[in-house]
């Protein structure tokens, strides 16, 4: 049986932890000090590392985790993606790249997403043992109730991408990296007051801070209905964004620039 763990670093990062009781996999180590302590606790092996980007707080821990105490190099496989210049990587993925890994017993997909970085990248974990649903480790392409930041490709591109991914099943499970529930749907009630699944998602994540559990992963079910990057394709949704930013008719590309714009400057009250 496969154990997915949510491992906070940083300020505000997720590293997953995916372990069988023996071994384990990272996905997005960006500090090692965390990733020790989990691996310590638990008693398991890192056996593998999976980078979506090359973001320092997506991988500034690979270092530290491939050194023993004595100097040596631990025998991880460090998965990134082609062109990134990720330092440790050993395994270079790219779009359609299949990953099946012994121990433990893991098989991904990859999907190609650039818009936050070019290099950017999706891994989707097939359903283990006993479950149904797909598993995807998204990064910062896309995040509950909101997207990444487009730093290096373009809202095109940005686009495309999180079509890819809102292709997949509704059951998908989205593992992001980053806790920004809160903000994102703070954000999104000011662009879709109206939306009553989203009122209950924020008193329910609300709870959850509150209790300090991760508000991820969500659901494509859940995030098609409250997620304003994947509503805009929503005819009533859309068209309240085009009066609102004054966009022509049209453009589903101009819809989410003038959402992604909007997000880059919003603050909440008490930031």
């Amino acid at each position: 049986m496969i154990t997915c763990t949510a491992v906070e670093a940083l300020e505000d990062n997720y590293i997953w932890m995916l372990d069988d009781g023996v071994r384990a996999v990272a996905v997005d180590p960006g500090d090692a000090a965390p990733v020790h302590a989990f691996l310590s606790r638990r008693r398991l092996r890192l056996s593998a590392i999976l980078l979506t980007h090359h973001h320092a707080d997506h991988v500034g821990g690979v270092a530290q985790l491939l050194q023993r105490r004595t100097g040596t190099i631990e025998p991880v496989a460090v998965y990134g993606p082609t062109g990134s210049g990720i330092p440790g990587v050993t395994r270079r993925v790219f779009d359609g790249t299949r990953i099946a890994l012994a121990q433990p017993a893991l098989s991904f997909r990859v999907v190609a997403t650039p818009g936050h970085t070019l290099d950017h990248v999706v891994y989707v974990l097939e359903p283990q043992s006993g479950e149904s649903a797909l598993r995807m480790f998204c990064g910062d392409t896309l995040f509950s109730c909101g997207c990444g930041r487009v730093f290096e490709g373009t809202p095109h591109q940005m686009v495309e991408a999180i079509d890819r991914l809102n292709r997949l099943p509704e059951s998908t499970l989205v593992h992001c990296a980053h806790e920004y529930t809160l903000r994102n749907i703070a954000f999104a009630q000011s662009v879709d007051p109206d939306n009553p699944i989203l009122a209950a998602w924020s008193r329910r994540a609300t709870e959850l801070r509150r209790e300090r559990v991760p508000t991820v992963p969500t659901t494509l079910k859940l995030e098609r209905e409250v997620n304003p990057f994947l509503r805009i394709d929503n005819f009533e949704f859309a068209d309240r964004v085009r009066r609102q930013f004054r966009l022509p008719d049209g453009d589903r590309v101009g819809v989410f620039s003038a959402l992604r714009a909007a997000r880059n400057t919003f603050r909440t009250r008490d930031e």
